[in-house]
């Protein structure tokens, strides 16, 4: 009994998930459509479709899933712990270094190379 009523959820979840994919093409479709209609309403009309169609995939088990850890996920950023200006502007700083001196080191690896390819080669002399 109870596998019957979690297999009639998973397809009722389907169907609405297709619904809402076919509901949101439609309102794609209804805006190009109605393309001598002034913009604002279109745009208008088109923000109420998709928030239609996510309303309803948010009445699915995936949607729910999602919301779920949507709420999580920002319930996490509330708790990292920002580094001050400072900080951000010293970290930024010692990168900029590191990249100029790795940059060097390669640039004077590139110049010793092709001065030894050279000089092998009989070019150099």
């Amino acid at each position: 009994m109870n596998t019957q009523a979690e297999t009639s959820t998973a397809v009722l979840d389907v169907v609405k998930q297709v619904f809402s994919v076919v509901f949101l093409v439609a309102g794609i479709g209804a805006f190009y459509y109605f393309s001598e209609i002034q913009l604002l309403y279109r745009v208008i009309g088109l923000l109420v479709i998709a928030a239609a169609a996510v309303g309803m995939v948010l009445t699915t088990g995936v949607g729910r899933n999602l919301w779920s850890f949507m709420k999580e996920s920002k319930q996490e950023v509330r708790k990292v712990v920002w580094p001050t200006r400072d900080e951000t502007v010293r970290t930024t700083m010692m990168v900029f270094a590191m990249v100029f001196v790795v940059g060097f080191m390669l640039w004077l690896l590139d110049m010793f190379l092709f001065w030894g390819v050279r000089f092998l080669t009989g070019q150099g002399v």
